[in-house]
């Protein structure tokens, strides 16, 4: 089932934007085998005592082979796997697969048609390339966060999202389908180096080109995109709740007007000078500020206002629009994002709740074409 239904990835267990990356596959019908650590809590993150991992969501879906990647008779049990696999992802800092024995020439050796997915914040070479580093600090270098927030106020931007998740993981899969493609044809695989700072840099394109227009100004809220107009932005209700809108059309901005019932103000009558955007906010916020999140539903939600409620993550499943679409799902008593996107002749599915560690090491090896010999070797030099 799904669209990439046969095709096998080795990921390589770690936090970040590579696991995302895996989940992306798996729901789209690949097996992907996640290499972790062969210990209680896998995690590097400092987890409370206790299995958790049914609500690790980005696994779900996947095959847990614990390993002790420092043994070095794990490295040439793992290039064994590689041999029949398609893609391989890993998210170490630049050299630390290389000094496993596991980097790209060691891999495209044992089979040349793989592709070998790489993903770091800052990519494989450059000043930064051996520096720790976080999503809000690749985002911050490439451009992207600048723009977040509010003038008053430090910018900010929703965690992970657009560097980890955008910029990182949504690239690294484009990237290595892309080079799916192209192995089909020509025989031969290749390295994808996706650095987080590259991807959200691309992802400014758009406001970079406006910028050099001179149609962007270089300053925060002060664009028609970024809350500096008062038809695009979010504001509070009379409940503490918030609300966004999004008028930036003439026709759907004189809807949103009318149906607030400032149609006939003249204030508002001039929508993109940008001189005037500071007291038409002023007025906005005082006129949201009198009724409640759900009170400004009834009036402007389902219409071409651009409007739309500001949820949290635990209302997001709830909303009826969300609800209909089946947008988020429940496996395991877990509340989850659905995949996406939907197709409509190989549907994607979430084909298995999150794997316990080394859940299915045995049947992983097995499959591969490990004897009980070679399993119980692994087993006693500690590798498994």
């Amino acid at each position: 089932m799904g669209p990439l239904a046969g095709t096998k990835v080795i990921e390589v267990g770690g936090i970040g934007p590579a696991p995302f990356c895996g989940m992306l596959f798996a729901d789209m019908g690949a097996e992907v085998v996640l290499i972790e650590r062969k210990s209680e809590n896998a995690s590097p993150l400092d987890l409370p005592a206790g299995d958790f991992s049914k609500y690790s969501i980005v696994h779900r879906g996947k095959k847990s082979l614990a390993m002790n990647l420092k043994k070095p008779e794990a490295g040439a049990a793992l290039l064994r796997l590689v041999s029949g696999a398609d893609v391989l992802i890993e998210g170490f800092r630049p050299g630390v697969m290389e000094k496993l024995g596991l980097g790209p020439d060691e891999c495209l050796d044992a089979n040349r048609r793989l592709i070998y997915g790489r993903i770091t914040g800052w990519g494989q070479d450059g000043p930064l390339s051996q520096c720790a580093g976080h999503d809000i600090n690749y985002i911050a270098l490439s451009g992207a966060l600048y723009h977040g927030g509010p003038r008053t106020s430090a910018p900010a931007a929703p965690p992970t999202l657009l560097g980890d998740v955008g910029g990182g993981a949504l690239l690294l899969a484009v990237g290595l389908l892309a080079a799916l493609l192209d192995a089909r044809q020509s025989g031969e695989g290749q390295v994808i180096d996706a650095a987080i700072s590259d991807g959200s840099a691309l992802m400014t394109a758009l406001l970079v080109g406006l910028q050099q227009q001179g149609i962007w100004v270089d300053r925060r809220q002060s664009n028609f995109l970024d809350g500096g107009a008062h038809w695009y932005d979010c504001y509070e209700c009379a409940d503490g709740e918030y609300i966004s809108v999004g008028a930036l059309e003439p026709r759907f901005y004189r809807q949103l007007l009318d149906r607030c019932g400032v149609g006939n103000d003249p204030d508002f009558a001039q929508q993109f000078d940008a001189t005037r955007w500071p007291s038409q906010k002023e007025k906005m916020a005082k006129l949201f500020m009198g009724r409640s999140r759900d009170e400004w539903r009834e009036i402007l939600e389902g219409t071409d206002a651009c409007f739309a409620p500001v949820l949290s993550l635990g209302e997001a499943p709830r909303h009826p629009h969300n609800r209909a679409r089946q947008t988020f799902v429940e496996v395991d008593d877990v509340t989850q994002p659905a995949p996406a996107p939907r197709f409509s002749r190989t549907p994607g599915a979430i084909s298995g709740t999150p794997p316990a560690n080394g859940e299915h090491t045995l049947s992983v090896l097995s499959g591969a074409g490990f004897s009980e010999q070679d399993i119980s070797r692994l087993r006693a030099q500690d590798v498994i």
